[in-house]
């Protein structure tokens, strides 16, 4: 039995299937999706009903995407001008698939404790305790009949710094920021949602947020996994965080880390460049 950590699929339903293959992917393996299921690339709807019908295998956090894909469907809005999302919103079986992917954690670890999973990463501000803490109030809002409320709301980059007496809407969308949207991030958790270049050329006053210390040093021997960063190309200077988005949809690579023993596996991405950033 072996379990697969694979990074930002994006619609990019063969690459997926190529890579399952290329893993060997059995019934008594497990796979667990970094999020961003979807959009951009060409088959969102393929990717959410395969991993769907995958069942107790495969576990997934949600990514910026899968939560914009749900705001569209909740508000009945039009989406953004590069979204690739109309397969999903049109079919017949939406509600059954949104529903399910609204379900989702925010946040993933396994049993023993030695992997954490989100999207973005872990902001410097928080220890693994609080980020669990407070991706439940985020899913507990999804779950619930304020779900339309709270994607009302979800949009926006302030306040872009943590603090612990923020309440209601502005709470929750500081944290979805913190787990779905953050790559660049001052010492206390300051956001910049501006730069989305490689690590090298951080803005001034930020640094990739991995490379900043954990808030609880006894948090050090957790493994991170995170997606959301495609230029990383799953190169992170510090053991014990692992990325595993790189670029599938921008015609790079679908990533699996095998966790057992850390090792990366890869199958070429997007042929076409249909999608654009």
């Amino acid at each position: 039995m072996a379990t697969y950590a694979v990074g930002d699929v994006q619609g990019c339903y063969d690459a997926l299937l190529r890579l399952l293959e290329k893993l060997h992917f059995s019934d008594s393996d497990q796979l667990w999706l970094a999020g961003d299921l979807v959009n951009r690339g060409p088959h969102s709807l393929e990717t959410l009903e395969f991993i769907k019908q995958l069942g107790s295998r495969a576990k997934c956090v949600l990514g910026n995407h899968d939560l914009h894909l749900l705001a569209v469907f909740h508000n009945n809005c039009h989406g953004k001008g590069k979204d690739t999302l109309d397969p999903v919103l049109n079919s017949s079986r939406s509600e059954e698939l949104l529903h399910w992917l609204q379900q989702q954690p925010l946040l993933l670890e396994d049993l023993a404790g030695d992997y954490v999973m989100t999207h973005a990463g872990l902001p410097p501000c928080w220890s693994i305790a609080d980020a669990r803490h407070y991706a439940r109030e985020v899913e507990a809002v999804l779950q619930s009949p304020q779900a339309g409320e709270y994607f009302n709301q979800m949009y926006g980059n302030q306040p872009a710094l943590w603090q612990s007496d923020l309440t209601g809407l502005t709470r929750l969308r500081v944290i979805t920021n913190y787990l779905t949207r953050m790559r660049f991030c001052t010492a206390a958790g300051e956001l910049n949602f501006s730069h989305k270049g490689p690590a090298e050329r951080a803005p001034q006053g930020f640094t990739p947020w991995y490379l900043l210390p954990r808030k609880n040093a006894a948090d050090n021997h957790v493994n991170l996994i995170f997606g959301h960063w495609a230029s990383l190309m799953g190169q992170v200077p510090v053991p014990q965080v692992f990325a595993v988005d790189t670029g599938c949809v921008w015609g790079n690579q679908l990533t699996a880390l095998r966790l057992d023993d850390q090792q990366y596996i890869s199958v070429p991405g997007l042929k076409t460049q249909s999608a654009t950033e």
